[in-house]
């Protein structure tokens, strides 16, 4: 077991006391009753001080902290999958959990249990909460002549608010979870389990503000930017606290679009090529770059009417330089005479750049 392995069942089992909804396992045999345990360790004179009921709980929250908890052994095919996980169950692949699934075959089981809660009216008795790498791995295994391994899991009573805290938990340890799949998580989450209130989710996840500020920023990434990606684990929280400003600017927003939408023709035909995709932070800097050039590009100029004596538009001026003379476009449908044209361009004519003699 690594010391990374263990320190992570220790959060988890923190947070799922910290939780407050599991019940309390039943005491082994040979452990005292919640009774016999206050009886020792509450002297007499304090009876009157706090009630049985009140004693009786304390004595089972401290046999719950040191009761080891059950496991039972499940088929990958018990379980449904809790959709307020982070991790994309359907983008789970073999090379994703190569080593995963060759480690659970060489020992015959997942060592580190994953979580579970019972559905009673649901079609599978199970919803997994925490693991969905190891209940994955583990069907595979099933699909692929490995019938014999079981999933080992932990039945924790739990509400969904309590789920997504406990299965955050562990996905803030887990280097595979994408930044765009747990931003997208939390952005469901606040709604779903917080009313959306931002700060009363921080608050139970224990996280800076800033912090989930930052990922519902990068969860509220159109899909047009996202797609510029070439992987999902390409975009990073940073690139979403630099482009989601930018992109709320509406003299910004159009060209960031355009530019995202090259970027996907780009990497499919580098893809399909076998070449080098163009990574994240060249991605992120040609999205910014866009916006630099929309700031910087000018505004085109209206171009300049020729107009009869009638006040009547029968052409525009589309050129006027020293270096190349002057450009008139003419509207054949205007309806004006030879002469009215010419009584027009005479004064064009005599205006213009090349005409003009230096003082």
């Amino acid at each position: 077991m690594t010391s990374a392995g263990g320190r992570r069942r220790s959060l988890l089992a923190n947070a799922i006391e910290s939780i407050g909804t599991t019940p309390a396992p039943t005491p082994p045999a040979d452990a005292p009753v919640a009774a016999e345990l206050v009886v020792r360790e509450k002297p007499a004179d304090e009876a009157a001080t706090s009630s049985f009921l009140e004693r009786r709980g304390i004595a089972f929250d401290e046999i719950a902290r040191t009761v080891k908890r059950l496991t039972i052994r499940l088929k990958p095919s018990e379980c449904s999958i809790w959709p307020g996980n982070a991790r994309d169950h359907a983008a789970l692949s073999y090379d994703r959990c190569a080593s995963l699934i060759e480690s659970i075959r060489e020992e015959g089981t997942n060592r580190e249990p994953v979580v579970v809660r019972r559905t009673p009216n649901a079609e599978q008795p199970y919803e997994l909460i925490v693991g969905t790498r190891r209940h994955f791995s583990v069907s595979w295994l099933h699909a692929n002549n490995h019938t014999e391994i079981e999933l080992v899991a932990r039945i924790e009573t739990l509400d969904d608010e309590g789920a997504f805290r406990l299965a955050d938990l562990e996905n803030r340890e887990r280097e595979d979870v994408t930044d765009l799949e747990r931003a997208r998580n939390y952005l469901h989450a606040v709604g779903a389990y917080y009313n959306g209130v931002r700060t009363q989710m921080a608050d139970r996840l224990a996280i800076p503000k800033q912090n989930l500020h930052n990922l519902l920023q990068l969860a509220e990434l159109p899909d047009g930017v996202v797609n510029a990606f070439a992987e999902p684990g390409d975009l990073k929280v940073r690139h979403g606290m630099r482009l989601s400003p930018l992109l709320k600017d509406e003299r910004y927003r159009d060209a960031i679009l355009a530019e995202a939408a090259l970027l996907t023709e780009e990497q499919a035909k580098l893809r399909a090529a076998g070449a080098d995709k163009i990574e994240g932070s060249r991605v992120c800097e040609r999205l910014a770059t866009a916006v630099t050039s929309a700031r910087s590009a000018p505004a085109p100029k209206a171009k300049p009417a020729l107009r009869a004596s009638s006040g009547k538009e029968i052409g525009q001026i589309l050129a006027d330089t020293k270096a190349k003379g002057i450009t008139i476009n003419i509207n054949p449908k205007c309806g004006e005479t030879a002469d009215e044209i010419l009584d027009a361009l005479r004064p064009a004519i005599e205006g213009a750049r090349f005409a003009q003699k230096k003082g």
